[in-house]
């Protein structure tokens, strides 16, 4: 998976898309329990089509789909035994989760499943009002961690089953207990699987989200997640939607640091993946396509590229330079550079930029030496790029001996 696939959609759905404010409607808005379970009677995605869902995922170039079996409500969207608070007791009836999975194996998309830690409808479940709990205690409620978790593998054992090739598991919220028996059974159903670091162990993967990663590359496998909408993961009506180059720079950032990305969207309630949505995963699975194959090179330190404002990835001898930022001019130079490349190119859209040893007047300090020869690389149309992430393509002779050697802090493989 972290060698191969690379770019999922994640996919926030279930009943909280009836009124379109927050996949945490009940928790943010402080709704009663006995008032928001009501939203399953009104479920009813008779648009649903996971065809078409598979399809937009797949013509942005995107490997994979993690999608919400059960989220904090506890609402699951497949048809479980051990829950009549599920998607075939609303109106609708079908097992979406049961049609997503057939449609991945035909159109080949990975697919990866989410499962939710806190239960707020669970009788079990120890709401204890802290982290993503609710204090709300309810008619029959037992709480019991033993007999949660009991109730936890059987799902596992469902979900893991009846899905086909499931490769990755993504625990949501830490829970306050370590107990591996439930990794342990997951990795029993699906050999090989991944998963992630929110359950209740360590599990294989870290997961950051909604923020900036510093440093160049990561320790270990990682896979972060940000979703289109700023303020939900799930359908919101009044949803503010990142631009392309917020979500295009996450990305590669991210990438270029060795890890995995997931984006999400949030269908409504019919069904349907928003318009705005649509047109955004498709824009930025343009931009992906185009520069794919830096963000499959393996991440390299230097600390000249960093101190410029570059993440470097490398590829034999062919190297990548991430812009951190839009691009403030039309060209850039590299001092530490021994050789010039014998190509750069604006992988974006294919331009061949200029390359030429210079003196850069701007590097004078009053001193004759200071105005050394420096390898200058001109030609990118930065306003015509000022919506997405940036990334320079240099192909070299010999990439190990194009630099100053004490410029090169690490150019092993991270992942």
């Amino acid at each position: 998976m972290f060698k191969t696939k690379r770019l999922g959609m994640f996919i926030h759905w279930g009943i909280y898309a009836v009124n379109g404010l927050h996949e945490q409607e009940q928790w943010r808005y402080s709704v009663y329990y006995k008032d928001y379970q009501k939203n399953m009677l009104l479920f009813n995605p008779t648009d649903y089509n996971p065809k078409e869902w598979v399809s937009i995922a797949k013509d942005a170039g995107f490997d994979y789909i993690t999608f919400t079996t059960k989220h904090h409500d506890g609402f699951c969207m497949w048809d479980t035994k051990y829950s009549d608070y599920k998607i075939t007791n609303t109106p609708y009836g079908k097992d979406v989760l049961k049609m997503l999975s057939d449609e991945c194996e035909k159109q080949d998309i990975g697919l990866s499943l989410y499962y939710s830690v806190p239960d707020w409808h669970h009788k079990n479940y120890q709401n204890t009002v802290g982290h993503h709990e609710i204090n709300e205690v309810k008619d029959g409620d037992e709480p019991s961690e033993a007999l949660y978790i009991e109730y936890v593998k059987n799902q596992l054992q469902e979900l893991l089953t009846g899905y086909g090739k499931i490769q990755s598991f993504f625990w949501d919220i830490p829970p306050k207990t370590r107990d591996t028996s439930l990794n342990e059974l997951i990795r029993s159903l699906q050999p090989g699987i991944y998963i992630n670091n929110r359950g209740y162990d360590d599990g294989d993967f870290s997961t950051p989200e909604r923020m900036s990663a510093d440093g160049a590359s990561f320790d270990g496998l990682c896979e972060a997640c940000d979703s289109i909408g700023k303020e939900s993961w799930g359908f919101r009506k009044t949803e503010d939607y990142h631009s392309k180059l917020y979500l295009t720079s996450s990305i590669d950032r991210y990438m270029a640091m060795g890890a995995n990305f997931v984006l999400n969207v949030g269908p409504d309630e019919k069904g349907n993946i928003p318009e705005k949505a649509k047109s955004i995963v498709s824009s930025v699975g343009n931009w992906y396509k185009n520069v794919k194959e830096a963000l499959f090179a393996e991440p390299v330190k230097y600390e000249w590229a960093s101190k410029n404002g570059f993440l470097a990835t490398r590829k034999t001898n062919t190297l990548y330079l991430h812009f951190l930022a839009s691009p403030d001019a039309d060209g850039f130079f590299i001092r530490e550079i021994k050789t010039l490349p014998k190509n750069a190119t604006v992988l974006n859209d294919g331009t061949s930029l200029s390359i030429f040893w210079d003196k850069i007047p701007r590097l004078f300090n009053g001193h004759k030496e200071s105005m050394i020869d420096v390898c200058h690389i001109h030609g990118i149309d930065a306003d015509k790029l000022s919506s997405e992430a940036v990334i320079i393509k240099l192909e070299f002779e010999n990439l190990d001996t194009a630099f100053d050697e004490t410029t090169i802090v690490d150019s092993q493989r991270i992942l």
